[in-house]
């Protein structure tokens, strides 16, 4: 009989999720080190960036050995699998599907031919040019083998069949050729039998840092990885940087000029809260974007709650800012997954509290302030409303630490379509009718921007303004399932609300397009979901 997984169930909801954030990366290079364990630990910090599959390469020196399957870091390796990858060198990488389909073949790390011995790499990020760099590929190498050959059909696979090179370069020399060709967000992390590479897009829109440790080095997606195997911080790779490391020590490169578009929702709802991006600690960020929303958009309550637990930072801020007092009013279970039993009718209705359950004790009787980091498609928020009222709510404010969103992404955020997100089309009054609230507030762009303590210039804000700082090509050279042709839509990571979306009752969804169609009054309060 199959065991669970760890996934999260969008089965409940066929079709439905949130934004999802797409992958981790994290490589090291520790001659004396168990580095199979350490990227099992550095892994499983950033868990939070991709929950489908995982995989950990190593090299000796002479050979690369990897291992990767289906399901979350804990549940893909043990002692007994990680005892087999040998050697100094290792890559390891946790994964969401950004392009490609959630399976096996597209698992990572990849691993390819070079000139001289083999490649492994994890990728982070997007591609937005895969159909052209495919192209090149049959060009250059018209005999497909390696990822592509065994059903592979991710960007990953792309890059990894470019980087095959020839005999009169090394793959440090191929990269070098290969990087500036590749449009959209990527993190690589990357090896060959001797070597570990980093390289990040020039716009540095997902973050990568470096890392020391006494006998080594250790690039990873986030800063928390870093503490979690006891590096300490070194600094951040550089938008078009090339780092590579060996038995020569450390050496960089330039394969491109920088031109920083940081991920502004990294610091909203991705990264995890104790990680530093570009110098700004995430958690205070998110306690500073509560205190804006507060300034911005006050009201009576009694008790700010957070909806856990990516908004416990904000609705913190919220409180203090307010004077309100703040309150656990929500429970949530961190360990709903795919447990392959089918859920009964009654339980489909019913479907948030898999995740969520009110304390009705604290709640009861009182004006509530609830505050989440976005809204999606409206479902999570409609039906968490109508169950706040249940447990006796007085009055439901909901308060939202970013701007709507209101626009896809391309660079490694699942987002719903354009046509799928509330917010478009949807002034704000019609978003809170249509979700039950009292009243709904949206922390304004320059209260987000302001709260990150970057320059406005240095942020990629596409999904909230529409504006897209790396040219995009024709929408038929776009999609998840770019290489899964005729199958296609948006894709990349795991964002806001996924694992709540996957919950919810069919009516939900149903009741929203009836909504949108005039067929229902918006936000019936008082209707069980």
């Amino acid at each position: 009989m199959p065991g669970g997984d760890g996934l999260l169930n969008h089965d409940l909801l066929p079709n439905e999720k949130g934004p999802q954030d797409a992958c981790g990366v994290f490589g090291v290079w520790a001659p004396g080190e168990e580095v199979a364990k350490l990227s099992y630990f550095g892994l499983y910090a950033l868990q939070h960036r991709g929950q489908e599959s995982a995989g950990i390469a190593t090299s000796d020196g002479s050979k690369i050995l990897i291992y990767k399957d289906m399901g979350l870091v804990s549940q893909v390796f043990n002692e007994a699998s990680l005892s087999t990858l040998l050697g100094h060198i290792a890559v390891g990488h946790t994964r969401y599907s950004t392009t490609g389909s959630s399976s096996w073949q597209n698992a990572q790390p990849t691993l390819g031919r070079t000139s001289s011995g083999t490649v492994a790499l994890g990728h982070n990020g997007n591609l937005t040019n895969t159909a052209e760099l495919l192209e090149l590929v049959r060009e250059r190498y018209p005999k497909v083998d390696g990822e592509l050959a065994r059903g592979n059909t991710t960007d990953t696979a792309v890059i990894t069949a470019l980087l095959t090179g020839d005999l009169d370069h090394t793959l440090e020399a191929t990269a070098l050729e290969v990087l500036p060709r590749l449009r959209g967000a990527y993190c690589l992390v990357f090896m060959d039998e001797t070597t570990l590479y980093a390289a990040r897009d020039p716009q540095g829109v997902r973050p990568l840092v470096l890392g020391r440790l006494e006998r080594g080095w250790v690039v990873a997606s986030e800063t928390a990885a870093l503490d979690i195997v006891g590096a300490s911080f070194v600094r951040e790779v550089e938008p078009g940087e090339l780092i590579t490391i060996d038995e020569n020590g450390l050496r960089t490169q330039r394969f491109a000029k920088a031109d920083p578009k940081g991920c502004v929702f990294e610091y909203v709802y991705l990264a995890r809260p104790d990680t530093t991006i570009a110098g700004r600690g995430v958690h205070e960020a998110r306690v500073e974007m509560g205190r804006k929303l507060a300034a911005e958009y006050p009201v009576e309550a009694d008790l700010v709650i957070p909806t856990p637990e990516s908004g416990t930072p904000a609705a913190i801020g919220y409180a203090q800012a307010s004077g309100i007092p703040f309150g656990q009013g929500l429970v949530k279970n961190s360990y709903v997954g795919r447990t392959f039993i089918a859920p009964s009718q009654t339980i489909r209705q019913r479907g948030i509290r898999l995740k969520l359950n009110p304390l009705k004790n604290v709640i009861k009787g009182k004006r509530l302030i609830v505050v989440d980091d976005s809204i999606v498609r409206g479902n999570t928020q409609r039906a968490l409303v109508s169950m706040l009222r249940e447990a006796g709510a007085a009055e439901v404010h909901v308060r939202i630490s970013s701007p709507p969103i209101t626009w896809p992404c391309f660079y490694g955020i699942d987002f719903a379509s354009r046509a799928e997100l509330i917010a478009t089309g949807l002034e704000v009054d019609e978003v809170r009718q249509s979700i039950g609230a009292d009243s709904l507030g949206y922390l304004s762009e320059d209260g987000m921007i302001e709260a990150t303590e970057q320059p406005r210039e240095r942020l990629c804000t596409a999904c909230f303004t529409g504006v897209y700082p790396i040219a995009l090509p024709e929408s038929q050279h776009l999609g998840k399932n770019l290489l899964e042709r005729p199958a296609a839509s948006n894709g990349c990571d795991p964002g806001p609300d996924s694992d709540l979306e996957a919950v919810l009752a069919p009516a939900a969804r149903q009741e929203e397009a009836l909504a949108r169609l005039g067929q229902v009054p918006f936000g019936d309060p008082g209707r069980p979901e």
